[in-house]
């Protein structure tokens, strides 16, 4: 199930979340709203309610989270954007990084 988390996520929030891949929950980050969505089976389902919810795509970057370790990682395909100097899946930019860290701990972290 995906939601949009704007504020601190709930137990059972993140539980939904990971009941699609288990163990770690796929993720597009609202870097300019300082919002995100989880829990899709790829970033672009997450990315597509983020764009119905009113976010501009320049702004949505795709990471996991891993509850379990308190970890982001940031490969996706939604992040290939030569356009925005990102021409790999990864989040190139170390700004881009701290921002999408800084947003997914916030609003997912020690739940």
């Amino acid at each position: 199930m995906i939601h949009i988390i704007r504020d601190r996520v709930t137990s059972k929030q993140l539980r939904e979340m990971l009941e699609m891949l288990e163990t770690y929950i796929k993720l597009a980050i609202d870097t300019e709203r300082e919002i995100l969505a989880g829990g899709g089976a790829m970033h672009a389902d997450c990315e597509a309610v983020l764009l119905e919810d009113g976010s501009q795509q320049e702004f949505i970057w795709g990471a996991d989270w891993n509850p379990s370790a308190q970890q982001v990682t940031f490969e996706s395909l939604i992040n290939i954007r030569p356009r925005q100097n990102n021409p790999s899946m990864e989040i190139l930019d170390p700004k881009i990084r701290e921002r999408v860290t800084e947003i997914t701990v916030k609003l997912l972290g020690d739940v």
